[in-house]
């Protein structure tokens, strides 16, 4: 147990400084956070208090859904706002490309490890992963279809909003799915401990979206 939530604290951390080193590179986010900086943008709130607030939000929908949040649920939709706040407190912009690319690969490479080792410490889904797994689960559609078209309509809602969408957002949707997919078996706790949610639906989540 203290490894499962040792794993998850450190994942989340790591998760919330991925978030900000994308927005430091300057070269486009991921879906969602297009839209978390879409909004802060035009609500004048700190990314990271847009993540935490859009966070509860979403678990509103899980309601009709019929979805659980779990214990790791909880700490997903408060500490990847503050640790992406805290990011963006230490982490410098770069103004030339070379220092952008390289901060776009960490980031990257930094939100895989920390989607891994959130899902492999089976707390439960995030807000944003159970939206999709609960989605696929009531609709019958396939998780993939599900998580499709939950980030097409956010991705398109946050661009509307000015929120940055380029070459990361495309680097980000082919590069996350194999790597959290290649690291997962390397922080999954062993099967003998108990997890709160450990379904085929969450698993399908975790190779093919983040950790959020």
């Amino acid at each position: 147990m203290t490894r499962r939530i040792l794993q998850l604290f450190i994942g989340l951390a790591m998760y919330g400084m991925s978030l900000a080193m994308f927005i430091r590179a300057g070269l486009g986010l991921d879906p969602w956070d297009v839209f978390h900086q879409g909004m802060a943008g035009r609500t004048g709130l700190s990314i990271g208090a847009v993540v935490i607030i859009v966070s509860f939000l979403v678990l509103l929908l899980w309601i009709p859904l019929r979805q659980r949040p779990g214990f790791g649920t909880l700490c997903n939709a408060v500490l990847v706002g503050v640790f992406a706040d805290v990011g963006l407190a230490l982490i410098p912009a770069f103004a030339h490309l070379g220092g952008q690319i390289g901060m776009l690969a960490g980031a990257v490479l930094l939100n895989a490890i920390a989607s891994a080792c959130y899902i492999g410490a089976r707390f439960g889904p995030g807000a944003r992963d159970g939206l999709m797994t609960g989605l696929a689960r009531r609709t019958g559609w396939s998780v993939r279809f599900s998580r499709t078209l939950i980030e097409v309509v956010v991705l398109a809602a946050g661009w509307l909003l000015g929120g940055s969408v380029g070459v990361g957002t495309v680097v980000y949707a082919l590069a996350i799915g194999p790597l959290v997919q290649l690291l997962l078996p390397v922080f999954k706790v062993p099967a003998a401990l108990p997890p709160e949610d450990d379904s085929p639906e969450l698993q399908q989540a975790g190779t093919a979206a983040a950790g959020q």
